[in-house]
């Protein structure tokens, strides 16, 4: 199928003020890709040789640390550009983190020629570019302070509120593990402490959220102390 602007480009601020010509050659210089769950989208040690903009689905970037530890850094999701292929991209280094394709996914793949050349000849293009940068630059520090900062029982609480569908979190605790840059013992002790306020029922490879309110106050917690 051909790609057309209406395709995707308007799906994306700031792509969608580019002149029209520019528009055409973006398209023209990009494909659509799609990839299943599951599906490893770089590691490390890849060279980077498009920057991805998510269409559909969701994309972890993850981290390996020198015991094996898996470490999340952060998800890409519809809308959003990856802020390490943008680094790599720029700094023409090769990929230092794995990036996973949670859900299928739908991406445009814009290849290192037309990125080269349009960040070279528009600003705009340019300011898409560093924009989103920016924005996961500041997710990153973020998520830096509450490893180094933050309690992990108001970390661990915040990540269930968000991961819950229908206040069911459908993840083993090895996972949440990952996802909070700890042991997976750590999380087992801070669930368990966590169902006998009421809080949360505990089955295999799921969290059940019964008490709501009583994690909304830990997580907001975060903030005053």
């Amino acid at each position: 199928m051909a790609v057309t602007q209406s395709d995707w480009i308007e799906n994306f601020e700031g792509l969608n003020q580019l002149p029209s010509e520019l528009k055409e050659e973006l398209v023209a210089g990009s494909r659509i890709v799609e990839m299943k769950a599951g599906t490893v989208v770089f590691s490390p040690g890849q060279s980077a040789d498009n920057l991805l903009l998510l269409l559909r689905g969701t994309v972890r970037v993850q981290q390996k640390s020198e015991t094996g530890r898996e470490v999340f850094l952060y998800r890409v999701h519809a809308g959003d550009s990856c802020v390490l292929s943008t680094a790599c991209m720029l700094a023409f280094e090769d990929y230092a983190a794995d990036g996973i394709a949670e859900t299928d996914i739908r991406a445009v793949a814009i290849p290192r020629a037309t990125f080269d050349d349009l960040v070279g000849r528009s600003k705009l293009f340019r300011q898409f570019v560093f924009r989103a940068y920016s924005r996961r630059l500041t997710d990153l520090f973020t998520l830096i302070d509450d490893i180094v900062f933050q309690r992990m029982d108001v970390r661990l609480a915040a990540r269930l509120l968000e991961l819950a569908e229908d206040d069911v979190v459908r993840a083993t605790h090895q996972f949440l593990a990952n996802e909070l840059g700890t042991a997976r013992e750590v999380i087992s002790r801070t669930l368990a402490e966590f169902q006998r306020r009421g809080w949360v029922e505990l089955a295999r490879g799921e969290v059940r959220i019964v008490g709501r309110a009583g994690l909304q106050r830990l997580a907001r917690s975060a903030g005053t102390s």
